[in-house]
């Protein structure tokens, strides 16, 4: 009888472990897919011309500004992006990308003095991923103006 209760608390200490490495599995794969969002955005980002509201060359259809969905694909330099959010994520023609609509971002991008670099020659660029999970990632980088 004493051996059938040492084993059956033994199976549930056992079970329970496995319950809770269970529960995390996903979890590698959430992180990872938020870290892809974010860095594709930065680079998205980054790779605009510095820019600023007085030298803003506006397209056809876009006021400069902030962009949303819509206009993602008119920003002509980075300050466009500041206060850019997404709920789902989509691609730069606003198409949803499949498996990621639980996902959501938001942008900043902020004036900021840094090595040297005065603020008005700086930006300092953060990407915020939430996943389903509703956990954040933040990623950020800094670009001057060269």
């Amino acid at each position: 009888m004493l051996f059938i209760v040492v084993v059956s608390i033994a199976l549930v200490v056992v079970l329970k472990a496995s319950d809770l490495a269970n529960q995390g599995s996903a979890d590698p794969i959430l992180r990872r897919q938020s870290l892809a969002i974010a860095q594709a955005l930065l680079d998205e980002i980054g790779a605009k011309p510095f820019g600023s509201a007085a030298t803003d060359v506006v397209a056809e259809g876009y006021t400069a500004g902030p962009v949303n969905s819509a206009t993602r694909s008119l920003a002509d330099d980075m300050d466009d992006y500041n206060g850019f959010s997404m709920n789902g994520i989509g691609t730069l023609g606003n198409v949803a990308v499949a498996g990621l609509a639980n996902y959501s971002v938001s942008v900043s991008v902020t004036p900021a003095a840094f090595g040297g670099v005065p603020a008005g020659d700086g930006y300092r660029i953060g990407v915020s991923v939430t996943d389903p999970a509703n956990r954040q990632m933040v990623l950020e980088t800094y670009r001057a103006r060269y």
